[in-house]
């Protein structure tokens, strides 16, 4: 062999060993950490509790109905959730998805709750993110943290720590938020008092900051329910912290049939389908809440009235050019069926709730009201989607159907109260929501 092969020779079997030294090196690094956080590659993930969050300006919003503006500067939040499935391993997805700069988290923690702002003593678990404390959640993002061993019975509440050491209020990004949480959370004196027993509350706030979601680790046949909606979903009109939207009812229904499905709540106060104001429009968010989720199997949509009575009255929001018609509520719907059913999601409609005489202003006209009834009746007979969840027919008055229940009415004669929402959940048919594993159980 000449000295030109020798050297020919020594190249290749140079570049091959500095290649699999830099692989063994590349896979010790992705796989080290996985192994030492006890993440297997077969843990199936399923959301138990989730929230569509939307973009809080740091401008001051001029809107009626804007929450007081809260800003955090060193200081911890405790957050509260309440989940549906259980499970014995559990992990929280943080969201900057609307910020514009990184948003540092310097600790975190979950535990179960006991009451107000203080947790169950010894149930803390500290959340870490590939494997440390803190983590930063680049612009636009979200963050997993790390699997932690925490036994979640259904139907818990959780409280979620997080420790902010910037200060919001001296940035120009906007805060990733859902802003009618419909619970009071806890917001601490300065400092990082993560995992304390009984928080130092400063004050509280009725809105959630940087969660999206948590998920547990459940068997193959367990999947969740993303339910899709504006301010009925989300559940305005119910008693704050009693957990009494529809979609907490139907969770307690589920449990008490022993079918093990997680139920995400997307809904967001005033969100339309076509046009964005509260949030993003349905059309332009599906994807982020909904496609997204981890175990999803079914969705629920129950979207429109919005685009209907918003394009009637100011609520110092985008208006539309014109009143949306049937057509274009049923083609944005369309649009959703094929999107998810891409994705495998059986997919389930819901007609829209009566409203007339609603306090909100002009909200409510007869030809709004007839776009209504024409959508309900394409949502009923089209077969477009795999099933019908007439809501419409669950809360309206037998003695005059264009509007809401007296007994189910919160007092705005739009959205539902307590009972009402119990009434919606109570509607749903369970064999809606059964996975093939529970088929052939109760078959048996």
């Amino acid at each position: 062999m000449n000295p030109t092969s020798w050297h020919s020779v020594f190249i290749r079997r140079g570049v091959r060993t500095v290649v699999g030294v830099a692989l063994a090196l590349f896979l010790f690094t992705v796989h080290a950490p996985t192994a030492a956080q006890g993440v297997t590659s077969d843990e199936h993930w399923v959301g138990t509790w989730a929230t569509a969050v939307v973009a809080r300006p740091q401008e001051r919003s001029e809107l009626p109905q804007a929450p007081p503006r809260l800003d955090f500067s060193n200081q911890t939040l405790r957050q509260i959730v309440h989940v549906s499935l259980g499970g014995e391993r559990i992990r929280v997805v943080l969201s900057n998805a609307f910020g514009t700069a990184p948003l540092k988290v310097g600790a975190a923690q979950i535990a179960l709750r006991a009451d107000d702002a203080a947790i169950v003593p010894a149930s803390g678990q500290v959340l870490t993110f590939g494997g440390h404390p803190a983590t930063s959640i680049a612009a636009g993002a979200v963050v997993f943290s790390d699997p932690v061993n925490l036994a979640v019975p259904a139907l818990t509440e959780l409280a979620i720590d997080l420790f902010l050491p910037g200060d919001t209020a001296a940035s120009t990004s906007p805060l990733t938020t859902h802003t009618a949480a419909h619970q009071t959370n806890y917001v601490s004196t300065a400092g990082n008092h993560v995992g304390e027993p009984e928080l130092p509350v400063e004050t509280t706030a009725m809105s959630w900051f940087f969660l999206s979601r948590v998920e547990v680790a459940a068997p193959e046949h367990v999947g969740a329910i993303v339910l899709l909606g504006d301010s009925i979903t989300d559940g305005s009109g119910t008693t704050d912290d009693t957990n009494n939207r529809w979609p907490d009812h139907l969770a307690r229904r589920l449990n008490a049939e022993n079918i093990e499905m997680g139920v995400l709540n997307l809904g967001i106060g005033g969100n339309r389908l076509l046009t964005d104001g509260m949030g993003t429009s349905a059309l332009a968010r599906f994807d982020r809440d909904v496609l997204i989720q981890s175990g999803a199997t079914h969705l629920v949509v129950m979207e429109g009235i919005n685009d209907i009575g918003m394009a009637q009255n100011e609520f110092g929001l985008p208006r539309p050019k014109r009143a949306p018609t049937a057509a274009d509520l049923i083609g944005a719907h369309q649009q959703i069926i094929e999107r998810a059913r891409a994705q495998g999601l059986k997919v389930y409609g819901a007609t829209l709730t009566p409203f007339e005489g609603t306090t909100f202003p002009s909200y409510w006209t007869s030809e709004g009201d007839e776009t209504r009834k024409a959508f309900n009746e394409w949502i009923r007979t089209s077969q477009a989607y795999d099933a019908v969840i007439d809501f419409d027919a669950a809360v309206r008055d037998p003695d005059a159907p264009n509007k809401i229940n007296p007994a189910y009415d919160s007092g705005d004669h739009l959205h539902p109260g307590d009972q009402g929402y119990e009434a919606m959940a109570s509607f749903l048919d369970l064999e809606l929501f059964k996975t093939g594993a529970d088929v052939a159980m109760a078959g048996r």
